[in-house]
């Protein structure tokens, strides 16, 4: 692996860290991360890209099509992949964060969002 994927998977898991309940996991023999049982986010085979959950993959994607885009095979779902060499740190982070919330189970998001207000 590349010192490249290595700093940014560095990255990845920090923010993950701090998401409850968010683990670590093998998928397809790269690192992917889950909220319970549902997968939020891997590293893609060519460890060039990072395949992510989100429901606004339109946004990203009219952001800059370059970073932010799919292939065919994601075309019917809600997933797009995200160029680790051009992606910005608050981008990613701000990526992870959403497709946590949005794949974990409402109780753990509503305990999350209420111990963050304080």
């Amino acid at each position: 692996m590349e010192e490249k994927t290595i700093l940014a998977l560095t990255f990845i898991r920090n923010v993950v860290a701090d998401l409850p309940q968010a683990e670590e996991r093998l998928l397809f023999d790269t690192p992917a991360f889950y909220a319970g049982k549902n997968i939020f986010a891997r590293l893609k085979e060519d460890e060039e890209n990072f395949v992510i959950y989100t429901e606004e993959r339109e946004k990203w994607m009219q952001k800059d099509s370059n970073i932010f885009f799919i292939t065919p095979h994601f075309l019917k779902y809600k997933y797009m992949l995200v160029n680790l060499d051009g992606v910005a740190p608050n981008d990613l982070k701000e990526l992870l964060i959403t497709a946590w919330k949005q794949r974990t189970s409402k109780t753990l998001l509503k305990k999350y969002l209420s111990d963050k207000a304080l």
